[in-house]
């Protein structure tokens, strides 16, 4: 399985969790935090704006209130108006103005303008102004940014029309302008309160999820401790109570993990105890044959006593070398990480199999025969397409049947009968080795394949083939079953070895 690749950059899986989790948290959040403050401080600038207007609508509105009709004119209550002092800045000043246009039949202008009050040259309106009720017809106001002196401003204009004593009708149009400056102050100054205040959101999110990471990991951390001053002998599982419910599967691996390697290192001491006995006794036997082959004074007999001691060397290296062989095949029953299995003819390989113990058959005046996967009538010799397709490795596959054909030629009295076949059945391609021996009783086919385990009322061998059978069978994806094998003469079964693996592609029923 491919190996998850993480999101986040390099520098941040090196740092560890807390820094993973804050790379993923303080975007999000800070990108959450910068949308409120903004949403927060358009709506504070709006609100602050929407008071200062109010401030010189309500001058407005006092100008428009203070002027009075006679027959004389219009003219305003109060006789003069507020100058800005001389310390006030030009971006803070305020301005009030108020004029007085007359107006022809149609309402349109029919003269100058005429200043009752304040500067006459503020800007005039730049957007159209709309009417309201303030409880005189034709009042409109209206709100706009200007330019006065080189300096912003911000504008409220009112204008209504008037109707004198002598029926002249005249526009009345008040202005009062202030510089921007405060308001601009007022925005920054709440733009710097803003961001200050997501700034210290981040700094104590960033502390919270530190100091909550610190002491959640706890647990994992006296775990890495544990681990850490534990001697390298002991395997005992690690306590898995003490650690977040998200952790206790990855204890739990680890615990299974224990039990396998502390299995394992059972199986490796009791092979080491076993292989060190099976090979005492031939030594033993060796050492006393020596020492009679020393004190012997007939030449004869010397030499019977040192073709005794060859025979028993040729049996311990037989030993050893089903010991290397038993060892290989369980280191490699865990296979190799990548490692390319072929496809192989597992027909081919039983063929070379029978046709290798055909010889020693003979000798022991058996019957061995072979059921071809592709059919009777294939001539021997004849080559194509693998028939019974597996991927495993050939060698090892010769050495699983290899050991099947030479357990039942051993215990296969003489004339009896064998037989060797391959077929594909549900799936799956069997190499069966069939016997009229003695078989195996039901309750010891498990017992068989443990190592030193010897069958049979005169024992030979050292109890190692089917071991190693098996092992090799189990590396390659397969196994090996027993069940009744041909009738034998006298009443009963003898017993059928089958290596059973998974057929690779399609390969034909038989």
């Amino acid at each position: 399985m491919p190996e998850a690749r993480s999101l986040l950059p390099a520098w941040t899986r090196r740092l560890g969790i807390r820094a993973q989790l804050l790379a993923l948290l303080l975007p999000g959040m800070a990108a959450l935090l910068a949308i409120d403050s903004w949403t927060d401080y358009h709506a504070y600038s709006a609100t602050l704006s929407d008071a200062w207007d109010q401030v010189l609508l309500e001058r407005v509105l006092a100008l428009d209130h203070s002027a009075s009709v006679d027959a004389r004119g219009v003219d305003l209550m109060q006789p003069s108006a507020p100058q800005p002092t001389p310390e006030t800045t030009p971006d803070r000043q305020k301005h009030l103005h108020v004029g007085v246009v007359p107006l022809d039949a149609s309402g349109q202008p029919a003269g100058p303008e005429h200043t009752l009050m304040g500067p006459a040259d503020l800007p005039a309106a730049s957007v159209p102004l709309l009417p309201v009720s303030t409880g005189e017809r034709g009042a409109t106001i209206g709100f706009y940014e200007a330019q006065y002196h080189g300096h912003p401003v911000r504008v409220a204009a009112l204008t209504r029309v008037l109707q004198d004593g002598q029926g002249q009708r005249r526009e009345l149009r008040v202005q009062a302008a202030e510089g921007t400056g405060v308001r601009e102050q007022a925005r920054q100054d709440l733009l710097r309160r803003e961001v200050l205040a997501v700034a210290r959101m981040l700094l104590v999110m960033v502390a919270v999820v530190w100091i909550g990471l610190a002491w959640i990991l706890k647990p994992l951390e006296r775990l890495r401790d544990m681990l850490r001053d534990r001697p390298a002998q002991q395997l005992a599982p690690l306590d898995a109570s003490q650690v977040p419910g998200e952790v206790a599967p990855l204890v739990e691996a680890v615990n299974h993990h224990i039990a396998d390697h502390r299995a394992l290192l059972q199986q490796q001491a009791e092979f080491l105890a076993d292989a060190s006995h099976q090979l005492r006794t031939p030594l033993a036997i060796m050492m006393t044959q020596a020492g009679y082959a020393l004190r012997e004074q007939d030449p004869e007999r010397t030499r019977e006593t040192l073709h005794a001691i060859v025979g028993q060397l040729g049996r311990s290296r037989r030993l050893s070398d089903q010991l290397l062989a038993l060892a290989h095949a369980s280191r490699a029953e865990e296979g190799e990480a990548g490692e390319e299995i072929p496809v192989v003819d597992l027909n081919r390989v039983a063929r070379e199999v029978v046709l290798q113990y055909l010889a020693l058959a003979h000798e022991k005046n058996l019957d061995l025969g072979w059921r071809d996967a592709r059919g009777d009538d294939m001539p021997d010799g004849a080559e194509g397409a693998p028939a019974v397709p597996v991927r495993a490795q050939a060698p090892e596959l010769h050495e699983v049947l290899a050991n099947l054909l030479d357990n039942a030629i051993r215990h296969t009295p003489n004339g009896g009968r064998i037989t060797v076949g391959v077929r594909v059945h549900e799936g799956n391609a069997l190499a069966e080795v069939q016997d009229s021996g003695p078989g195996i009783p039901l309750d010891r086919h498990e017992a068989v394949f443990r190592r030193f385990q010897r069958e049979g009322a005169q024992p030979s061998g050292a109890g190692l083939g089917l071991a190693i059978a098996r092992a090799y069978a189990r590396r390659n994806g397969g196994d090996i079953v027993f069940t009744p094998g041909e009738p034998r003469a006298g009443g009963g079964h003898g017993l059928c070895a089958a290596l059973q693996l998974p057929v690779s592609g399609t390969a034909p029923a038989h």
